[in-house]
């Protein structure tokens, strides 16, 4: 049966778990943080990248206090500062994660978790279900363990889920074969894996500013080593693989989209573009030293042959996690139904005019089970971290049956 206090599990050490872990810390409600990485793992991963929002949008007045209560003479960013990933890592999650030090455990992941005592087909419906506490399958240092907790806050993103670059969304044929060499995530080209792409041609798949932030890493490395040759595809007929956004007020993402878009169009930059264009088939040459790449360009066929892959082509949730577990997904994005149906009826496309839609919307079959984050959007790419932010206070008010409570305005 649940304890009067309920214990909490968090997935994930990244933004908006600890995030829900310092409000949890506030409420004096006990928790857990698992993280299968470090502290604030997928941002450090794709840390050497300027985020869009300023740092003003990726701080809550709750995280600043309280990490100014245990350090007055931290410094934060300026709040229209656009800083590394790094940088949010290094100036402001590592700061609240040695606050809640002892309840983070590191190199530890979740793989499953289950109703202790229910299959995922029983109690549809059943109030006494939720009254069961949940039941995780935990695996640190190669050793498997049971562990117990009544609500779970899935917080795990999506970074470390990469999706397929092959026609309608599966793989390519042979891409599963090389798939530990190709990479997904962003590739910091003029820093760390500088050396593994010097003067190599490589191929880039992806139309959006993943990949846009690849191709002009590679543009700036081309300048440096000019036998260095990107061919960057894209399955889109634009002419202009980047859509603008009239008047944008994040200036970095705009001066991104420009760059890009510059280097597509033009002739002189050690890049060729190619729109409209589907990655077929990847056969690996000389042990995957390189390989040989079949594209279909509208209805014609053309092999090239590439030294290194790059695939931004997006993510996608884990839903093995929680497959045990009664959640009603979106057939479309893979997000919980409720918030997605929210999403669906958006009519902007820009991320900055998305809302919280409410704690109603992070509810799901399984009670007290709730997934927060990017996660939340599964394949809709629009998060931001104030949207995560808004639905841990959300949450909270669900958790604590307190419908005005918000420790951000308090």
């Amino acid at each position: 049966m649940a304890a009067t206090t309920p214990r909490i599990a968090i997935l994930g050490a990244g933004p908006i778990g600890l995030e829900a872990a310092l409000y949890a810390q506030h409420l004096k409600l006990p928790f857990t943080i698992y993280e299968q990485g470090r502290v604030g793992e997928h941002v450090w991963r794709w840390g050497h990248v300027k985020l869009f929002s300023p740092f003003g949008m990726n701080a809550t007045p709750l995280g600043r206090k309280a990490i100014l209560a245990a350090d007055s003479e931290h410094e934060f960013p300026g709040d229209d500062a656009c800083i590394s990933g790094r940088e949010q890592v290094e100036r402001y999650l590592k700061p609240l994660a040695d606050i809640l030090d002892g309840e983070i455990k590191t190199e530890t992941r979740v793989i499953n978790v289950a109703r202790a005592g229910l299959y995922k087909q029983e109690g549809v419906g059943d109030v006494a279900r939720g009254k069961q506490p949940f039941l995780l399958l935990v695996r640190e240092r190669n050793q498997d363990r049971y562990e117990e907790a009544d609500i779970v806050l899935d917080c795990t993103g999506t970074y470390s889920h990469h999706r397929w670059m092959g026609p309608s969304g599966i793989p390519a044929l042979g891409e599963t074969q090389v798939e530990p060499h190709i990479a997904y995530n962003l590739v910091d080209v003029l820093g760390d894996g500088k050396r593994d792409y010097i003067n190599k041609s490589v191929l880039v798949v992806g139309a959006g500013y993943s990949a846009a932030t690849t191709v002009s890493g590679f543009a700036k490395l081309a300048q440096e080593h000019d036998t260095t040759w990107i061919t960057w595809v894209t399955r889109s007929s634009r002419t202009q693989p980047l859509k603008r956004i009239a008047n944008d007020p994040l200036r970095e993402r705009d001066r991104l989209a420009v760059a890009a878009n510059n280097l597509a169009t033009r002739a002189d930059a050690n890049v060729e573009f190619r729109g409209n264009t589907i990655v077929e088939a990847i056969e690996p040459q000389a042990g995957n030293q390189s390989f040989k790449i079949v594209l279909r360009t509208g209805g014609q066929r053309r092999t090239i042959e590439v030294d290194k892959i790059v695939a931004n082509v997006g993510y996608t949730p884990d839903r093995a996690i929680y497959r045990e577990l009664q959640v009603h997904e979106c057939y479309a994005s893979f997000g919980p139904m409720k918030l997605a149906a929210a999403l669906s009826g958006s009519a902007s496309s820009d991320c900055l005019t998305q809302v919280s839609h409410g704690s109603e919307t992070l509810r799901n079959p399984e009670p007290n089970f709730y997934i927060l984050g990017s996660k939340s959007y599964g394949r809709d790419s629009h998060f931001l971290l104030r949207i995560g932010f808004e639905q841990v206070r959300d949450v909270f008010t669900l958790i604590t049956g307190k419908a005005g409570l918000d420790l951000y305005k308090s």
